[in-house]
């Protein structure tokens, strides 16, 4: 299927790794110009070298205020336009609630939901002369609450909620905003829950990932292709009337409404 992506170009932040490289790689394959949005800016020029289109690297910390706007400066400057802009990075720390700090809540908010509030407040006027769009990659926990993810669940379920809110602005100017609710995908920081659970409960990694399945309630454990494949969908002009959705793809790990 011809997703008609050729040409355009997308910002995707949390791009050195995991699910945003992924996309990256998805929407690049696709024939999309790409900006590359991370802090490690080794990672990203490794990546930029290995995409089929030209792409940028902004190596930035989205919690800084100013970073958003320098950042769609430098895609107008270099590519005179702006299609798509992906929010993906945000990682936010898990833990007993009453052992989370301050700082903790504090820096999960800023990057996740403040940064990706701000990369669409300053991408907003241009994504309305091209009709473009926004996905958000949020996460299932927003949508249901577990003791050990409150910073996480709060700032997704905060993040879902922005989602409506700038789709229902963008039916009149023009913007589609639609979310991705990933479930537990194969990165980085899912083996790390691997891990901790084989050390906890004395078990090799490969029984831990499948006792962790189980608990989940699932077949198996997505892959970042994945998502991205989802990111190119919503992108394109084949998902033309999706506004304000959130897709849940996380294996049937989501049961209620």
């Amino acid at each position: 299927m011809d997703l008609q992506l050729n040409g355009k170009v997308g910002i995707v932040t949390g791009a050195s790794r995991g699910i945003g490289r992924a996309i990256a790689q998805t929407l690049a394959a696709e024939g999309m110009q790409t900006v590359l949005v991370a802090r490690s800016e080794d990672l990203l020029d490794e990546l930029a070298q290995s995409l089929p289109t030209e792409s940028l690297v902004q190596a930035v910390d989205l919690r800084l205020p100013d970073s958003p706007a320098q950042i769609v400066s430098a895609t107008l400057e270099r590519f005179g336009g702006l299609d798509l802009l992906v929010n993906n990075a945000g990682a936010t720390v898990r833990g007993d609630f009453l052992k989370l700090s301050d700082a903790d809540w504090a820096d999960g908010y800023s990057l996740k939901l403040f940064g990706a509030m701000r990369c669409c407040r300053a991408a907003w006027r241009h994504l309305q002369v091209s009709r473009g769009s926004i996905v958000n990659i949020v996460g299932i926990g927003g949508r249901t609450g577990s003791a050990e993810f409150a910073i996480g669940g709060s700032v997704n379920a905060a993040l879902l909620n922005l989602t409506k809110v700038l789709a229902d602005r963008g039916v009149e100017d023009g913007v589609r905003v639609n979310a991705i609710n990933p479930g537990a995908i194969v990165t980085d920081r899912l083996q790390t829950r691997i891990q901790r659970l084989a050390t906890e409960k004395g078990m090799d990694e490969v029984t831990a990932s499948a006792e962790l399945a189980r608990e989940m309630k699932i077949a198996r454990f997505g892959e970042p292709a994945e998502i991205a494949s989802l990111v190119a969908f919503l992108a394109s002009p084949q998902a033309a009337y999706c506004q304000g959705a959130i897709i849940d793809a996380d294996g049937g790990q989501t049961r209620t409404l």
